[in-house]
């Protein structure tokens, strides 16, 4: 049996799933709930000192849209996007103290983790909460610097507009860790183009790891009436973001290597091990237990567990980042690659009734011939775009041989048509970063 356990910035966790700072963590009762149906770590709704944020979640607003923009009443399926409005804790920091204290008892009785999150009105407050969280036995604390919606709240200034400044993001996380000995995490807004930047300045004010990432801020129309979903601009997230937010998981990954949880895209055990192979170890489920319960928490557990079994993978550093390891630098290693080419299944093709390989064909590589589909092996540069249309499961891709590429028969790049040695060594992009941010 695979073991789900593993350790993130010193702390023991027995499985990387933990829960993130939403709704679900905004009162003891459903913390303990968490713990209960088996959460490693659940963090907790972030602890503030700005009352308008702590207002905000008692006038939250949801909206769960299905692929059509349409307001979806009943299951929900894996493409769901989750729009809705909402804040910070709606109760004070200082009033958690003892909950705080009781849940963590709880907690660590039961192999789990509470985990502090925190976002204050000035910088002494980001300070003041956090030492309340450690005072209280908490073992690792999240600065909120992702949370779209103070950007929309007049005289707030926190979340994701922190979170899109290297030197004040930088100022807060030094403060912070100067103040407190536990673990700072910091959660990554990608409302922005310097997600990297923010991430290495945090890592060098002292940050233990990072968050990728928050949800992004969205605009919804409900074209029946031609209003704004919600009343305007809010925080939306989903599996569709997963491919976004696994690119900043990649990059932090490979280019800083530090300590990563993974958030916003996470549906299933699937989702969960994309994230663990991108490089974050630790997962933060959220939305998808808002709207299926507390009691799908295990099931994700379970698969996740299940999957590593029937795949081999004997723990979690097995997986840890296969994928980003796996990668391209950059497309120099590409064009290294053995070219390839399509071929055929006549047994399987349905053609002539089906023709879509055809349609989809942009290189005039596949052509309707009589009663079969004729591939012009000369003209496939080998997208595998036919491989991911067919219906039928009837074309395939193949390595171009040496022999084969040395005819006239197949596919020919002309000489001098890509420079490798470009790749060789760093290269002038021709514009200067600095002048586009």
């Amino acid at each position: 049996m695979a073991d789900l356990s593993l350790d993130f910035c010193g702390i023991k966790f027995k499985s990387p799933v933990i829960i993130a700072s939403i709704e679900t963590t905004n009162s003891p009762e459903v913390i303990r709930e968490c713990v209960d149906a088996g959460a490693a770590g659940m963090i907790i709704k972030t602890l503030t000192d700005i009352e308008d944020m702590a207002r905000l979640t008692q006038n939250s607003k949801y909206a769960i849209l299905n692929e059509k923009n349409e307001l979806i009443k009943g299951k929900v399926n894996k493409n769901f996007v989750f729009y809705s409005r909402s804040g910070y804790s709606s109760t004070g920091f200082r009033e958690w103290v003892p909950y705080l204290k009781e849940l963590n008892a709880y907690a660590n009785d039961h192999g789990s983790r509470l985990i502090g999150s925190a976002g204050g009105k000035t910088v002494q407050s980001w300070v003041d909460i956090c030492r309340t969280i450690e005072d209280c036995g908490l073992p690792m604390v999240e600065l909120n610097f992702g949370c779209p919606h103070p950007a929309m709240m007049p005289g707030v200034h926190g979340g994701s507009m922190i979170g899109q400044d290297p030197e004040v993001a930088a100022e807060v996380t030094a403060r912070v860790c100067e103040a407190v000995d536990i673990p700072v995490l910091i959660k990554l807004t990608p409302d922005q183009s310097r997600v990297m930047d923010i991430a290495r300045a945090v890592r060098d004010a002292g940050a233990a790891g990072v968050t990728a990432t928050n949800r992004y801020t969205g605009f919804s129309v409900d074209i029946e009436t031609g209003q704004p979903r919600l009343g305007g601009p809010a925080g939306i997230g989903g599996v569709w973001a997963k491919p976004l937010s696994l690119r900043w998981v990649h990059r932090i990954y490979n280019e800083l290597g530090m300590p990563i949880t993974g958030s916003n895209g996470i549906y299933d055990h699937r989702d969960i091990v994309e994230f663990i192979m991108t490089g974050a170890p630790l997962v933060q489920v959220g939305s998808v237990l808002m709207l299926k319960g507390i009691k799908y928490l295990p099931s994700m557990i379970s698969g996740l567990e299940n999957f590593m079994d029937t795949h081999g993978y004997p723990n979690i550093e097995s997986m840890l980042g296969i994928a980003s390891k796996a990668a391209v630098k950059d497309y120099g290693d590409q064009f290294k690659k053995p070219r390839m080419h399509s071929e055929i299944n006549a047994d399987t093709c349905k053609n002539p009734t089906c023709t879509i390989c055809i349609q989809t064909c942009f290189y005039d590589a596949l052509a309707q011939g009589p009663d079969i589909v004729n591939a012009i092996s000369k003209n496939c540069i080998g997208c595998e775009m036919c491989t991911q249309t067919c219906p039928f499961d009837s074309t395939s891709m193949h390595t171009t041989t040496e022999a084969q590429r040395s005819g006239k028969e197949y596919f020919q790049i002309s000489q001098g048509v890509f420079e490798p040695e470009k790749f060789e060594k760093p290269f002038e992009r021709g514009i200067k970063l600095s002048k586009v941010r």
